[in-house]
């Protein structure tokens, strides 16, 4: 078994409600196990530019309630290289640092395995942080229930207008590979439709959707739309609804960058505490290139290429089918 004393905890890619949880668990579970923590400002560029820093109890207090990351993140090409690679080892070297957590989605978890395969004598530990919900190996991932709750509060709001004037919204949500966000939050405010990159867009049978909800005196309409739909953009398909479809002022809107932000729902902050807390633990206990998760209510350790490799997020039936039934 490998010994660790000194640990380093980074986050990287696209920012992730309950980012901060995971770090304060990390930081303090390091401490209490007498490790040494260090934190990475800017994901893999803060290993290449050696932008480090010791961290304590107090580095992480206050921050369980704070979206985003206190360690920032930043999307680093130059890691992706031999070159880039070799300047983050020496720089964890010349710290001491045996063992890194890094808090991330499938582009996080790409670089680390990478970077694990070729520097193998520092032990690499993933925690899921991403708000599309879409790695193997744990139920739900850091951020998405957050970001969930947050598209429901905005599509309440937008309903409202809706009803008053009459009108059909397009709102696209996140989800350029997973329709997790869009299905959920669509059966929570009442979607007369869906739109999923998991599925095929048949514009016809939409309209026909949309004409049924008029004969059904319904006076507004919303249509979730996930970025990675394959009908074209939010854009297109409305002005393609828009030509047989008089009935409703049709408007567009792009929640976008709105949904990655926000304090962390008590999910994502109990969530992130626990993979946390679990992935100091699994390097404690000599683990490397794995990804803590949580699967039955239970913490799961699952290799990084099997995260990356397998795939994770099949929308469950019953809620495809119900989607549709419910909102006749």
């Amino acid at each position: 078994m490998r010994k660790i004393s000194k640990i380093a905890v980074l986050t990287s890619g696209g920012d992730a409600p309950g980012m901060n949880p995971c770090i304060r668990a990390v930081v303090r579970t390091a401490i209490y196990n007498k490790l040494e923590v260090v934190g990475i400002r800017q994901g893999y560029q803060g290993l290449i530019d050696n932008n480090m820093y010791e961290m304590n109890t107090r580095s992480v207090s206050n921050i369980l309630n704070l979206g985003g990351t206190i360690l920032k993140t930043a999307r680093c090409l130059p890691f992706r290289t031999d070159e880039g690679m070799e300047t983050a080892y020496n720089n964890l070297k010349a710290q001491g640092i045996d063992g890194i957590v890094v808090i991330g989605g499938d582009g996080t978890f790409t670089g680390a395995l990478r970077f694990s395969q070729r520097f193998p004598d520092i032990a690499v530990m993933g925690v899921p942080g991403t708000i599309d919900n879409d790695l193997y190996g744990s139920t739900y991932t850091l951020g998405f229930d957050t970001a969930t709750n947050t598209v429901i509060e905005a599509i309440d709001k937008i309903r409202d207008t809706a009803d008053a004037h009459d009108r059909l919204f397009f709102i696209e949500v996140m989800g350029r590979d997973s329709g997790a966000i869009a299905l959920r939050a669509g059966i929570s405010c009442g979607a007369e439709a869906i739109l999923l990159p998991e599925r095929a867009t048949a514009i016809d049978d939409l309209i026909e959707s949309l004409k049924a909800g008029q004969f059904n005196k319904k006076s507004s309409s919303i249509v979730i739309v996930a970025e990675g739909d394959k009908s074209g953009g939010v854009y297109d398909l409305a002005e393609r609804v828009r030509g047989q479809v008089k009935f409703y002022d049709i408007k567009v809107t792009i929640l976008g960058h709105l949904q990655r932000g926000g304090s962390p729902s008590a999910f994502d902050r109990i969530l992130g505490s626990r993979l946390g807390f679990a992935a100091v633990n699994a390097l404690i206990a000599g683990k490397s290139q794995m990804m803590v998760g949580l699967e039955a209510n239970h913490i799961k350790l699952t290799t990084l290429e099997e995260a990356l490799t397998q795939h994770q997020f099949k929308l469950e039936d019953d809620l495809m089918q119900m989607s549709e039934i419910l909102s006749i």
